[in-house]
Order: C-alpha cells, then structure tokens, then sequence
C-alpha cells in the first residue's frame, strides 16, 4: 500500500494528512483518539479496496500544528470541516475512534456528511455519560483533566504510559505493533502531549455543547465497539436515540478491545464498507 503525506493549510492551522487508495474513489476520513496518531488506521487502509482513505493527526497532534484549541471537540470539528471543505470531499464517511468520535459527534451535529461512524467511545453528554464517569476503571478522566500535572508526570515516559493503556484496553496487545506505538509516542511529544491531555480538560464544556444540539439529526450514524470492552450496547444506543439520532446502526468487532481498528482492522474496514453502502 502507497500513503502519500501532505502538510495541508485550513485556517491558522496545518494537518499532516495520510492518504491512500483511489484518488476518485469515495472518500474515508478517519479521526484518532488518545494515545493515539494518524498510524492507527494504516491496517484499515490497508484492508479497504477502491476507496479514497484519508487519515490525519488530529490538531495539535503529531505532524498537524497551530493555535491550541483546548481540547473543544466543537473547535476540531471547525478544523476538520475546513479541511473537508478544501479537499472537496462529497458523499463523506466521517470516522472517529476515541476522542476522534468524540469530534465525529460535534461534526455530525454541526455540519453535513453523508455518513458518520463512532467507534469505542462514550460521548460527553450523552447517555451513559454520566455512568462512565463514575466507573472507578476510567479513572485517567479525572487524571487527565488535571492541569499540567498529567505533563510532568508522563514526559519521558510516554511510551511505558501509553503502552499500560494498549495492554490493558486490547484482547491481544501484540496487534498494536511496536512500529505503531512509537509511531504514536512520537507524536506526542512537546506542545503535543497538552494537546492529547486537553481532549479530556474540555470534557465538561463538550458536554455543554452537545447539550445545547436540539432536535432530531437524520445523518445515518454506525456505533462500533470491541466485543470485550464491556458496556451496555442498547444504553449507547438509546443515548444517542435520546439526543435526536434517528438513522442508528450499531454493531459489535468480534476478538477486539478498546483499539479496534488496530486489533481487527480487516472486521472494521468490512462494518464501515457495509455500512457505507
């Protein structure tokens, strides 16, 4: 597989995009989460067959720079729209894992795309928001959120940091190659390790935000997650349901944890391409 990189102006902002496939072909945009780069996706790229595959680091991240956005998934939505909007991307599948979900939500309610999947995530605001927060398991919300002590904690050691999270969060953490983790590592290393950090300060104002999104979205949206991540598909569900979703698809990856696009790209690739159409 051919990825060609680009360093791509939208606004105060440059994105280092990754790009594969067929230059006429439908085109895939997909959003990494914590700890996570661009480099999640290569197994899904590789995976999909005539398709136009675009992955980018998300703002602050990695290769893509400019003015902190505090982590707003409302801001990176902003951004990621301008870079929609520059590449002229029609019949969009919008594609977020983690965090990315998380702006792959704001960018469902906020503007068009034909399409939109969410994977591995709960969404700030939405239902079972607030049982999440109160699992004692995810307790590096409220660490992360902290200010700058994650930073002075975890400089230096991001790679035995990050790599406690893929350990634990996969069924098997052999699929997260050691190419993909320090590829992740080092895209967070300097400004960009705040960035990463503030995807979780803003969790509050995210709820806000997506409180104040009234009325019914009929953009079709595919929920994905690992069959051993635990949770309670039907309350997604209906959480999204409750927030106005009115085309919902939800779906589970066989053998996958929390990094399901790492641990089970082929399975992702073929939900997302069905899914598609």
């Amino acid at each position: 597989m051919s990825i060609n990189h680009a360093a791509i102006p939208v606004g105060d902002h440059t994105l280092h995009v990754a790009e594969s496939g067929d230059p006429a072909g439908r085109p895939f945009l997909f959003l990494h989460g914590w700890p996570e780069s661009w480099r999640t996706w290569t197994g899904v790229m590789e995976a999909a067959d005539g398709a136009r595959l675009i992955a980018i680091d998300l703002p602050g991240i990695g290769g893509s720079t400019g003015p902190a956005t505090g982590g707003s998934k409302l801001a990176l939505a902003s951004i990621v729209h301008g870079l929609v909007e520059r590449l002229e991307l029609a019949d969009l599948t919008l594609v977020g894992h983690d965090a990315g979900g998380m702006v792959a939500y704001a960018y469902l309610r906020r503007y068009d795309a034909a399409r939109v999947v969410i994977m591995n995530t709960v969404i700030p605001g939405v239902a079972p928001w607030d049982d999440v927060l109160r699992n004692p398991y995810i307790w590096h919300f409220g660490l992360h959120a902290v200010p700058a002590l994650p930073e002075t904690l975890v400089r230096g050691r991001e790679r035995e940091y990050f790599d406690y999270f893929y350990d634990v969060l996969s069924v098997d953490p052999s699929r997260i190659t050691p190419e993909s983790r320090a590829a992740h590592v080092a895209a967070y290393t300097g400004a960009s390790l705040t960035a990463g950090f503030d995807l979780y300060r803003a969790f509050a104002q995210d709820a806000k935000d997506n409180a104040s999104f009234t009325g019914p979205t009929l953009t079709p949206l595919l929920y994905l997650r690992g069959d051993s991540e635990g949770g309670d598909l039907d309350a997604y569900a209906q959480g999204f349901r409750d927030a106005g979703v009115r085309d919902l698809t939800t779906a589970i990856v066989q053998d996958a944890g929390h990094f399901a696009q790492e641990e089970q790209p082929a399975q992702v690739w073929a939900r997302i391409s069905s899914f598609a159409g």
